[in-house]
């Protein structure tokens, strides 16, 4: 049977009801730009991720991009984060005036591997953009005191991990809640996926959130009056009423996700050739992708798809190798981790609706493979 790597027609037949009744409230008031589901999203997004204030805007890029404008970057300012990521994270970097500054990943968790952070640190450095990358969070009891030594803001890039979670010093510490900013993106594959696209800023800083809230506005608080040069970067309301008619399933659609990593762990465990992904023991995954590493990736990738079964991968190019990045003077070899997991990974399927004999369906293909 096919398999494809995401069914959004399965997750929409679930909750078709709530989603239509939701957006037939918003079309009746014909209330489209920043009406009350927009407010109660952001109360909602921020209470899941312990923070106290939730900025909404147009996508997961505007999270990020609004987080480091509000940081006043200058020509020269260095900003370090992961070169093994969605093209977002430096582009945003690069928009907001600061220069990408690219270390090296963790082998296994494939997030930012701390040493290798500290080592980039100069005295131009302003801020760390931490990538939770696939779903699971990055080393931040390392990274925040690091950035507490050097003054620096630390922006989480949790676009593909909404309610992931972390045990630092003992309790649960959510994706977005200690990081200067958190930055989430609502793209229609994401965990918590929008009708389109969409973001959300968590924050514990009241005056940040009062100045992410102008940015995004066109730098203005009131209407035709504008205190310093923002943009539009508003949530409309329509994906607003999507997203709170999925958000009360997040934490059931997380677990089955972990479910069905679960599953596959214990039927790759002695699987030739085939790495199932490591996941950090302070974490708790939210498994956005399950991704594993094959030397022979892409004759895998090609084996599963003449069996009718979908995968991805991400990403094939790391960042520091990007031609719009050549003037920043990385070369092959340089970050050899992150160009490594780029050569090698490839991620399955893993969303709540895969049915236990889709996934037999999958496992039976990759134990087939030849190594």
């Amino acid at each position: 049977m096919p398999v494809p790597l995401l069914d959004l027609h399965a997750q929409f037949a679930a909750l078709r009801e709530d989603v239509m009744e939701a957006l037939g409230a918003v079309i009746e008031r014909q209330h489209f730009i920043m009406g009350e589901e927009v407010a109660r999203l952001e109360q909602a997004i921020a209470q899941l991720s312990h923070a106290a204030f939730g900025i909404a805007c147009a996508s997961g890029t505007d999270a990020l991009l609004l987080s480091l404008k509000a940081l006043d970057l200058q020509a020269g300012d260095e900003v370090i984060t992961s070169p093994f990521t969605f093209f977002a994270t430096a582009g945003a970097i690069w928009n907001a005036g600061g220069t990408p500054v690219f270390v090296d990943i963790d082998s296994e968790t494939f997030n930012l591997e701390v040493a290798a952070v500290e080592a980039a640190i100069t005295p131009r450095t302003r801020a760390i953009v931490p990538v939770h990358l696939f779903g699971q969070m990055a080393p931040l009891e390392a990274l925040l005191p690091l950035a507490r030594r050097h003054g620096l803001a630390v922006i989480e890039d949790a676009a593909q991990a909404i309610g992931a979670r972390r045990r630092i010093d003992g309790p649960w510490r959510m994706a977005g809640e200690l990081g200067t900013t958190g930055a989430f993106s609502f793209f229609p594959s994401k965990n918590l996926g929008a009708w389109g696209d969409g973001g959300m800023i968590v924050t514990q800083d009241a005056a940040l959130a009062e100045r992410l809230r102008r940015l995004r506005t066109h730098g203005g608080a009131k209407q035709y009056h504008h205190d310093e040069v923002g943009t539009n970067s508003r949530l409309d309301t329509l994906q607003a009423a999507v997203l709170l008619a999925k958000l009360p399933r997040l934490a059931g659609w997380s677990a089955a996700r972990r479910e069905r990593a679960a599953r596959y762990d214990a039927a790759l465990a002695d699987v030739p050739g085939i790495r199932a992904p490591v996941v950090d023991v302070a974490n708790e995954h939210i498994f956005h992708q399950y991704t594993v590493r094959v030397e022979r990736r892409d004759a895998l990738r090609q084996h599963l798809s003449g069996k009718g079964i979908g995968s991805a991968v991400y990403y094939p190019t790391p960042l520091h190798l990007q031609p719009c990045f050549s003037a920043l003077g990385y070369g092959a070899g340089q970050l050899p981790r992150s160009e490594c997991a780029a050569r090698e990974v490839l991620s399955l399927p893993v969303y709540p609706e895969l049915s236990e004999g889709q996934q037999d369906e999958v496992i039976a293909a990759l134990r087939s493979f030849a190594p």
